[in-house]
C-alpha cells in the first residue's frame, strides 16, 4: 500500500498544512512554549485564551509528535487527492472544527485544574482522517511475523498509536474527538460532503505552497490500492474526443489508476486532456462530484 505518486504532487492543500504546522511548531519550539500551547480549562473558561484554539490545532508540542504527525498528514494526502482539494478543505475545517468545539465540551465537563490537559497539534484532522483510513482503504498484503498476523495498513495505525500514546490523557482526548468528528463526517451530518468552498481559496493553495518539481512520477498499479474516498465508482462514461495525436502513455494511467480510478476512465480522461495527468485529475474528480 501506498499513498499514490510520491510528493505533493495534486495535494496543494496538504502541502500548506504540513508546512503551517512544521513552521509553527519550529516557531513555537524556538521560543521555549511548545509546553505551553495546550488547552485547559482555566485557559479557556477563566483566562480567556481563544487564541489558543487556534495555534492549538497547527502547532504540535515535542519532536517525536511532530515527526509521527506529519508522516500521517503526509500518508493522508492520497484522501486530497481522490476528492479533490475545494472538498478536502472542507473535510479539514469541519475536522478540526468540530474536534476543537467537542475538545471544549470535554473541558467545561470535566473541570480539571490541571494546565495543558489537552494537548496541542492537529490531532482532530489526522484521527478524522483514520475514519475514511479504516472504512475505504482495503488491505492489499498481508503478512506474519512471529505467528502475529499484519496488513500493509498496520504500519500506518501503528504510526496513529503512537501519536495517540504520545502524551498520554493528554493526547487521548484530542484524538478520540478528532475520531467523532471522522465519524460526524462520514455519516454526512448536515450535508457537509456535498459543501464546497469558493474556488479562489483552493487556487489560492497552490499559489502559496511550494511548487513540485517536474511531472508526476510513475506509480505502479496495484488493484484495489486505493478507493474513493466517497466510496463511490466513477460513474460518468465520457464522450467520445478528437483523436489524439499520441496514445495515453502507461505511466501516466498508472498514476490515476493508483490514485483510485477505473483504468478504462483514466484513458478516455487522459485522451481528453491530451495526456495532461493534471487535467485529466481533475476531469475524474468532476465525474465523481456529480
Amino acid at each position: 500500500m501506498n499513498g499514490g505518486p510520491s510528493g505533493f504532487n495534486n495535494a496543494p492543500v496538504t502541502r500548506t498544512f504540513v508546512i503551517a504546522s512544521a513552521l509553527f511548531t519550529i516557531f513555537f519550539g524556538m521560543q521555549g512554549r511548545s509546553n505551553n500551547l495546550g488547552l485547559s480549562y482555566l485557559d479557556i473558561f477563566g483566562k480567556f485564551r481563544i487564541w489558543k484554539l487556534i495555534v492549538s490545532a497547527f502547532a504540535f508540542s515535542s519532536t517525536p509528535e511532530l515527526m509521527f504527525g506529519l508522516y500521517l498528514l503526509y500518508y493522508f494526502r492520497v484522501f486530497e487527492r481522490q476528492i479533490g482539494s475545494n472538498k478536502y478543505s472542507v473535510f479539514i475545517l469541519f475536522s478540526l472544527t468540530v474536534s476543537l468545539l467537542l475538545e471544549v465540551l470535554a473541558l467545561s465537563f470535566l473541570k480539571d485544574p490541571a494546565k495543558n490537559l489537552i494537548t496541542s497539534g492537529p490531532y482532530g484532522l489526522i484521527f478524522a482522517s483514520f475514519v475514511p483510513f479504516f472504512f475505504d482503504i482495503p488491505v492489499s498484503t498481508r503478512f506474519t511475523v512471529f505467528n502475529v498476523h499484519f496488513s500493509d495498513k498496520s504500519f500506518i495505525y501503528l504510526a496513529g498509536l503512537q501519536l495517540l500514546l504520545s502524551s498520554w490523557k493528554r493526547s487521548i482526548l484530542p484524538g478520540a474527538c478528532g475520531i467523532l468528528a471522522g465519524i460526524l463526517y462520514r455519516l454526512n451530518i448536515f450535508r457537509i460532503r456535498k459543501a464546497k468552498l469558493p474556488e479562489f481559496i483552493t487556487s489560492l493553495f497552490s499559489r502559496l505552497s511550494w511548487p513540485s518539481a517536474g511531472n508526476l512520477p510513475a506509480a505502479p498499479s496495484r488493484g484495489g490500492n486505493v478507493p474513493s474516498f466517497a466510496g463511490r465508482p466513477v460513474e460518468r462514461n465520457y464522450p467520445p474526443s478528437i483523436p489524439s495525436a499520441v496514445e495515453p502513455s502507461e505511466d501516466s494511467i498508472a498514476t490515476l489508476v493508483s490514485m483510485g480510478f477505473d483504468r478504462n476512465n483514466a484513458r478516455q480522461a487522459l485522451v481528453q486532456a491530451r495526456n495532461d495527468v493534471n487535467v485529466a485529475t481533475n476531469i475524474l474528480l468532476e465525474a465523481q462530484s456529480h
